[in-house]
């Protein structure tokens, strides 16, 4: 069987809900019970502490790549994984975010992109790719290119 990877982009604050630490755990919890591999960005703070502590004692944690800058760690963690989940997070998540989204509107990937909307916090993003669309910036394909749950 082929483990599956889960590229995971979030907030490396808690944010002022305690719903999205929550939410951040049960996202841990769930790709540990299901064994699935998480891909993420070295941080251990924030909401992103709270997804990898799921990862401790887990002894298949053989691969830590070192990268130069940025844009070459988005790629190897995007290249790395079989789906992009985003919870809460700021500017580094909506980069992330939007990197992803960018290839995909390209035609470079076909991975699931898919933003945790926890209570409601990706509604003003989703407002403003209805807008993009509206006003001719995009076609209409981009709003399916991110599932939001």
């Amino acid at each position: 069987m082929i483990q599956k990877s889960v590229c995971v982009y979030c907030g490396s604050r808690p944010g002022d809900d305690p719903e999205y630490t929550t939410q951040a755990d049960a996202l841990g919890r769930a790709l540990a019970q299901n064994d699935w591999r998480l891909v993420y960005g070295a941080g251990d703070v924030g909401l992103m502490g709270t997804v990898v502590k799921w990862e401790v004692g887990k002894t298949d944690l053989t691969t830590y790549v070192v990268t130069e800058t940025m844009h070459e760690r988005k790629k190897v963690m995007f290249m790395n994984c079989d789906a992009v989940v985003v919870l809460p997070g700021g500017a580094g998540s909506l980069d992330e975010l939007f990197e992803v989204l960018t290839w995909r509107q390209l035609g470079l990937h076909q991975k699931p992109v898919i933003l945790l909307n926890t209570n409601g916090y990706w509604d003003p993003l989703t407002a403003l790719l209805d807008h993009v669309v509206a006003r001719g910036f995009a076609e209409e394909s981009l709003l399916g290119y991110v599932d939001t749950v």
